[in-house]
Formats: C-alpha cells, structure tokens, sequence
C-alpha cells in the first residue's frame, strides 16, 4: 500500500470519527474481511472498521490488538473471549458487549494478527481516540502515542492541530510531534524539536533526549550536530531543574499529608494529657477502632462505598468516644495522681483491645476501599500531580481542628473544660463536676482518635497494630506544640511531617524519625512548656 493511500485512509478515519456514530449493520458488514488469510484484505477491514465512526470501533479493534478477537465457527458471529472455568471461554458478543456463552476453544475461529496489521490497528485507534468527546480520553491518546513515536502519525496529530479545541490536548500534540521529530526528522527537524521539547514536563520526553544524546557521537561533529546537542543539554537542563522543584512539592505535599494524620492522632492527645495529665497508651487503640468501623460500615454495605465515609465519620466518632468514656469510668478514674500506674494500666488496655480485634474480627490487615471520589488524581503537570485521597484528609483535619476549636472556645462545654485544664480545684469550688469533665473530655479526645482512624483507612491498611505506629509521633507533636494547646498541636503536627518528608530523601525514614526525636529532645530542654504553654494557677504551680 503506498504512502498516500496510507493517509488518505488516516484522513478518511478521522473525518468519519468526527460524524455521528453508525448502526451496529454498518460496522458489522466489515467484519467478514477479517477472516481473509491476505494481509492487505485484513487491513482494508481495519481501516473500514475504524471509519464506520461507530461507538464499538475502538472495543472490536483493542481487542483484535490484544489477540482477543474471534468468530464462532458454527455461527459465523464475531466475538472476544475471557478465559473461564476450566478449559471453557466466556464469549462476548463484538458489536453489542453481551455474553454470548461458553465455549471450548476448538468451536471458535482466532483473528490472526501481525507486526504490519498491529501498526494499522494502532494507526486507526489513535484517530478514533483523538476524536473522542472526552477530553481526558484525548488527552491520554495523545501521550500514549509517545510510546511508539511512530513518524507514519504525524499528519494525522497534524490534521489534529486544526480542529483541537482544548488547550492541554493541542501543547500534547505538540510536544508528541516535537518527540516524533527528534527520532525521525532531519538534523535541522531534530535541532529545532529538541528546543521544542524544553518545555516538556513528561518523564518520557526526559528519557528520550537523554537516549538521543547517548546515541550521538561527540567527536568531530560539525557545526549543526553540536548545535543539535546544545540543544539537547539545554532542554536536559530545563526539565531536571523543573523535576527537582516538583520533588521538593511533592515532599511538601506528602509531609502536609503526614502532618495531617498527625494532627488528627494527637489533638485528642492533647485535649486528654492537658485537661486529665494522663498519659492515655491506648490513644492508638482509640484510632484503629475508628480505621475497623469504617472497614465495618463498607463490609455492611457494600453497594454504598461512595457515601462510607458520610456514615463511617459519626459512627468512629461515637464508637470511639464511647469506649474512651467506658476506659475513663471503670479504670482511670481511680489512677489520677499516679501517671506511672495510669501508663502502665493502658498500655494493658490497648493489648487487651488489640487481642480483642484479632479474635473477633482477625489478625489480618484488612483493605478499606477509596470512594470512587477520593480515587485518582489532580494532575498539576505530567510529573507533579496530588492524590485526592491524601488532598481530603489534609482538607478533613483543618475542618476538624477548627470545629474543635470552637467547641472548645465557645461552648459551656469548653468554658468548664478550660477552667478544669488551668485551675482544678477552683473549678471545682465554682461547682464544675471535674469528674463529668474529665468523661467527656476523654470521650471527646478517644473520639476524635476514632476519626482519625476513619482517615488512616484511606491511606493504608488496616490492622491491629495501626495505632501503634502513630502513638509515639502524637505524643511527641503534644509535647513539641505545648501541652493542651490546640495551636501549638497544628503547627507541631505540620512542621514535623513536613521536616520527617524533607529530611527522608537523603536520610531515609528511620534517620529521619532519629533526626526528629533529637531535635525535640534538644528543644524540650530549652524550653520546657512546648512552643506554646498553656497559662493558669495550676499549670505554673
């Protein structure tokens, strides 16, 4: 077939796309060219195939791509196959989707497909994908097209350029034909994509210039071929200075993430050790029951995934909080004065919760699924992009933390638990049932443990031992923000989840957390109170 029949069909391909979509008769009326033993008859097919315009176009040709494509020989009826129990295939009708039946492989009749016919199909489903209503969809073409960097697409991408409406799609045009031309133009072609491609942010075009270069001799080269290298170190240059700035917000982003969990796990903490001074081991435990009733509500309804986490944030909250109060009441209430003891007794409690969850529920990490809104990601650039679900959680402590703040600043409630925290006894003297206090305070504290819990579950897996990981870093965000100080726990939970993630790349997780802890301990015995003490009789006393 010659070049100008080539684009001619490539053209004819992606006017008809354009139109509206044909009747499942058009595009079943091509289908019998597939069957041909020539190659040249096979391709027509594909080619008439992909400029019927029909909606099931790109199905039958992806899965002819994948060797999937077959025809019933009893029936003639084209189908695609997945492979079922036993040496049976579920047959899939190719124009409507439908489950055909079950059929051995012996009943059915494989499209045969090589090298020449792949190159067509991928050919002709790049001018149906670049037509396509979604921009995404566009969009993804467009970049996957950099893979093969196949120099017979470039007037199609061409002809694209004219009818683009979007203009994340046309610079992805643009620099997919820049990459074509790096590996296929002349000198003064690749010279000027090269220069193009500076603008690149695709870890693909990255690894593309540096290929180029290594395949470049470097002695005697004239004039145009240093130039062309110049060009290429420039662009080099451009895209790794760009890459390292994204690694820098990208470590930002996963430290804010970090400090966010943070802030959930130890404002609790700081609400209980500065109200109560208890020193609550089982705070951990507090946060994996909140992780295992969001595992619970999905498992109870396992149709609702995407409204879970409406339902999994009130129920963590009172579930935890309950337990706390429980905790609070029977056990210790009868240990104030004695945090030692008061230490030791919920240490026991949380490996007494921890034992209960692996008899009852297993000893297993269980898998939360993400709401299909939390899934995915905001794409910044090519190299740079935040996940939604880490993106939420961030969003998800600010809210909590300033309900919280409110609660606490403009609610009877949080008039007595202030007046308890900076004056017990004259509390109690001004008729505030310190011990009520104290319930709640711990209930609201196991509470908001439980909610972070909910928010751990979207990130990892959920276990008997999550809570584990996170009691030591809360207790040290309480202690660095200031004991019972909500603003001391924002900034302490932020700032050592951003300094833990900047400090990771060149030092690694566990010297980073050895980093951190120093430089506490240093800081501690500067200034004893935290960064922001709390003030009252008794905290001075």
């Amino acid at each position: 077939m010659t070049r100008f029949k080539l684009i001619f069909a490539l053209f004819s391909s992606l006017l008809l796309a354009s139109l509206s979509y044909g009747s499942p008769a058009s595009i079943e009326a091509q289908f019998e060219g597939l069957k041909s033993k020539k190659t040249n008859e096979r391709i027509d097919a594909v080619q008439a195939i992909a400029t019927t315009g029909d909606a099931q176009a790109t199905t039958v040709l992806s899965q002819m791509l994948e060797g999937k494509l077959y025809y019933v020989k009893a029936t003639g009826q084209f189908v695609y196959i997945e492979k079922g129990e036993g040496k049976q295939y579920t047959a899939y009708s190719a124009l409507t989707n439908e489950v055909i039946g079950d059929f051995k492989k012996s009943k059915l009749k494989k499209i045969k497909v090589n090298n020449k016919i792949r190159g067509e199909i991928r050919t002709a489903l790049a001018g149906l994908q670049l037509n396509a209503k979604d921009e995404d969809t566009r969009l993804t073409a467009v970049r996957n097209l950099r893979d093969a960097l196949d120099a017979e697409l470039l007037p199609t991408l061409a002809a694209k350029l004219d009818t683009e409406t979007s203009s994340s799609v046309l610079e992805a045009i643009e620099t997919t034909i820049a990459a074509i031309q790096l590996k296929h133009g002349d000198l003064a072609t690749q010279t000027s994509a090269a220069a193009q491609l500076e603008s690149s942010d695709d870890p693909k075009v990255l690894a593309l210039l540096n290929q180029t270069k290594a395949q470049l001799g470097q002695t005697d080269a004239s004039a145009e071929q240093k130039a062309f290298i110049t060009a290429i170190d420039k662009s080099i240059e451009a895209i790794e200075s760009r890459q390292e700035l994204y690694g820098v917000a990208e470590n930002l982003f996963f430290g804010l993430s970090l400090g966010s969990v943070l802030l959930l796990a130890a404002i609790g903490l700081a609400i209980t050790f500065g109200v109560m001074g208890v020193i609550n081991m089982a705070h951990g435990e507090m946060m994996m029951l909140g992780a295992y009733t969001t595992f619970a509500i999905q498992w109870l309804f396992p149709n609702f995934i995407d409204y879970s986490l409406f339902i999994a944030i009130p129920a963590a909250f009172l579930v935890s909080g309950l337990v706390g109060i429980l905790i609070e009441r029977t056990v210790i209430r009868h240990l104030y004065g004695r945090p030692l003891e008061t230490l030791l007794a919920t240490f026991g409690i949380s490996l007494i919760l921890q034992q209960a969850i692996r008899t009852l529920v297993s000893p297993l990490n269980q898998s939360v699924e993400n709401p299909s809104w939390m899934s995915g990601s905001l794409e910044i650039t090519e190299s740079f992009a935040l996940t939604y679900n880490r993106l939420y959680i961030i969003i998800f402590s600010v809210i909590i933390f300033f309900a919280l703040m409110m609660l606490l600043k403009k609610s009877l409630f949080g008039l007595q638990m202030r007046a308890v925290t900076q004056n017990r006894a004259m509390a109690n003297s001004m008729g505030i049932r310190s011990s009520w206090v104290d319930a709640l305070t711990f209930g609201l504290g196991s509470g908001v443990a439980g909610i972070a819990g909910v928010a751990l579950s979207q990130i990892t897996n959920v276990g008997p031992n999550l809570g584990q990981n996170y009691i030591i870093d809360s207790f040290m965000v309480v202690v660095f923000g200031g004991v019972g100080n909500l603003w001391g726990t924002l900034v302490a939970a932020m700032g050592l989840g951003v300094v833990n993630k900047l400090i990771e790349p060149w030092a690694g997780a566990v010297i980073a957390k050895i980093i951190v802890l120093v430089f506490i301990i240093l800081f501690i015995q500067r200034r004893p109170r935290g960064l922001f003490a709390l003030k009252g009789r008794a905290v001075e006393g």
